[in-house]
């Protein structure tokens, strides 16, 4: 008969157990989907060396199934890797899978195509229900050989994400737990909600130790847990994120670790929520919704102890003396910074304007009515509309639901901007007449969290002239690699938006920072590799550039601005996430 594996993490009376001896899990957060690849490896030994013995990350299914039953775990995908790369660093790894994450991440990590078939996201919906079996499919297989009771680092498994702030199915929960279990899944299993008894009863399920999110809320959590549970703080905040718009949001290093001590000092366990925050690269960002839509911005560096680019600040030395007493033997030396690139400026050239870029994507679709991005298969960035008009003497042209952001432009003049939270009207021309009316839609990122998560993007509800609909609409999908247009060689005038191209010649790589003086609402390209979205609002005002993508010679710089193409991209010595204010989670 074969034995059944052992958890290597097990509870008993309130106390977290390790292989039966009581134990601590100083953990924090590493999300290997915001890291570059050949980075793994440095970062993990940056978290050792800030006296963690384990890792959390979470694990984004939109990220490996983009497009549905096409399952990617390659390159920058390979979880397995980053996962035995932590062991061999000799940490644990606490994973936290799909099928939702928030995270703020686009979507809350559910693909674009799921949430275009059904509403009834995380609910025991059929239709949703098969995809996340399907997905389970994919990627428990690979996670279960991983686990301790094999060998391998991982010693805990989360149920979902916060859900009782949610939902209340509590089958979809029985599913999930079920299914991990099933598939080979043995070891801790935990759930992790907020610090109300509401949140606690709705995210709970039998079989699954319980945990909590906050920035502080140690005395609420001894509360609030079950009868038996250890103590554990699956997401204590030490920083926060931000919002375009907004201001960058710090927490000071005092404030911190006085939340973290209170927590040790109860016996308890903590994972710190980001220990390294990373970069959402590409149009991974996500959005949050009170009110109106509140788009986050390309870093994730979240004021973490190991900064976007690996950086080490005062929080990192706190928790590396906090954690300290908890390890047998010394920690591993303190890593040196690293290496960045030198100041200097390059021209951005123009070579194409933003109709010029639009008209070189060849038409996907044509319909009557405006498509959604899902409708058209576009999980993000610009899709253009485009429809031939006739309009009367002062007629008015209104986009009702408009998700998120449109310019629009009449037989190629720019007319105006459109906001899904500010103005979707606009008068057309005093004369009247007939004419190709363009809409370039930008969607702006994907609400990951609460009940605007997976919403559509796009025209929702068709373009009106006056009272009426326009009909016979042709859709271009802008591709999310290098932006199509102009040629390089062919330079076009300075225009108010457009394609544009530096030029960097780089005799060492390294890392840097990029700043674009000029530029108002931008797609940025790095050797052809989509760095992320730079607004003039801020509060970000440079952007990371991991030594990784640059190369000895000539590097390109492409930025795309539906606005105001700058004359210049800059490379800075130092990051600039903009005004500060001390924030705490909540």
């Amino acid at each position: 008969m074969t034995e059944t594996p052992r958890a290597a993490l097990t509870h008993e009376d309130g106390v977290l157990l390790r292989h039966g001896t009581p134990f601590r899990m100083l953990s924090g957060a590493v999300h290997y989907f915001r890291i570059h690849p050949d980075q793994w490896e440095d970062r993990l030994r940056r978290l050792a060396a800030m006296g963690a013995n384990t890792v959390d990350t979470y694990v984004p299914w939109n990220f490996h199934e983009r497009a549905e039953g096409d399952v990617d775990f390659t390159g920058w995908r390979d979880v397995e890797r980053f996962i035995r790369l932590a062991g061999d660093v000799g940490l644990d790894v606490f994973v936290r899978p799909s099928p939702y994450i928030c995270a703020e991440w686009s979507n809350g990590g559910i693909p674009s195509w799921l949430s275009a078939r059904t509403r009834a996201l995380r609910t025991s919906d059929p239709v949703f229900l098969a995809a996340v079996d399907a997905w389970y499919d994919a990627l428990v297989p690979r996670l279960a050989p991983l686990q301790a009771a094999h060998g391998g680092p991982i010693t805990a498994v989360q149920i979902e994400n916060e859900y009782g702030s949610f939902g209340s199915d509590h089958d979809y929960l029985v599913h999930l737990r079920d299914g991990l279990r099933a598939r080979g899944m043995v070891e801790l299993l935990t759930t992790a909600d907020g610090t109300t008894a509401d949140m606690v009863r709705n995210g709970s399920v039998d079989g699954a130790m319980g945990s909590f999110t906050f920035g502080t809320g140690v005395a609420l959590a001894e509360k609030l847990r079950k009868p038996g549970d250890a103590l554990l703080c699956a997401e204590l905040w030490g920083g926060w994120f931000d919002h375009w718009g907004e201001q960058h949001h710090v927490r000071s290093a005092a404030s911190m670790i006085g939340t973290v001590e209170e927590l040790l000092a109860a016996g308890g366990s903590v994972s710190l929520y980001m220990a390294h925050g990373g970069t959402n690269f590409g149009l991974w960002a996500g959005a949050n919704h009170d009110g109106a839509l509140q788009p986050t911005v390309t870093s994730y560096d979240s004021d973490a102890p190991i900064g976007e680019d690996g950086s080490l600040n005062a929080k990192f030395h706190a928790l590396r003396a906090a954690f300290a007493p908890f390890h047998a033997g010394d920690l591993p030396p303190v890593p040196e910074a690293p290496r960045r690139q030198a100041a200097a400026t390059a021209a951005l050239t123009p070579i194409g304007t933003l109709l010029d870029v639009v008209r070189a994507v060849p038409a996907a679709r044509t319909a009557p009515m405006p498509l959604s991005f899902e409708e058209l298969g576009a999980e993000d960035g610009l899709v253009a509309y485009e429809a031939e008009v006739s309009y009367e003497p002062g007629a008015v042209l209104s986009v009702d639901v408009l998700h998120d952001r449109a310019v629009v432009f009449l037989d190629g003049e720019r007319l105006g901007v459109l906001e899904r939270d500010g103005e979707r009207s606009l008068v057309l021309p005093a004369d009247g007449g007939s004419g190709l009316l363009t809409l370039v839609v930008e969607s702006q990122g994907r609400v990951n969290y609460g009940t605007h998560t997976g919403e559509r993007k796009g025209i929702l509800d068709g373009v009106r002239i006056g009272r009426r609909f326009a009909h016979g609409w042709t859709h271009r999908v802008l591709p999310l690699d290098a932006p199509v247009g102009a040629g390089a060689d062919a330079v076009a005038p300075a225009a108010a938006d457009g394609l544009g191209v530096a030029v960097f010649d780089v005799a060492d790589p390294a890392d840097a920072w990029l700043a674009f003086p000029g530029s108002a609402n931008a797609l940025v390209w790095l050797n052809g590799f989509l760095l992320g979205r730079y607004r003039a609002v801020g509060p970000q005002v440079t952007l990371y550039a991991p030594a990784p993508l640059w190369r000895t010679g000539r590097n390109e710089i492409r930025v795309l601005d539906t606005d105001a193409l700058g004359s210049a991209v800059e490379i800075r010595e130092e990051p600039d996430f903009g005004p500060v204010e001390e924030f705490i989670g909540s």
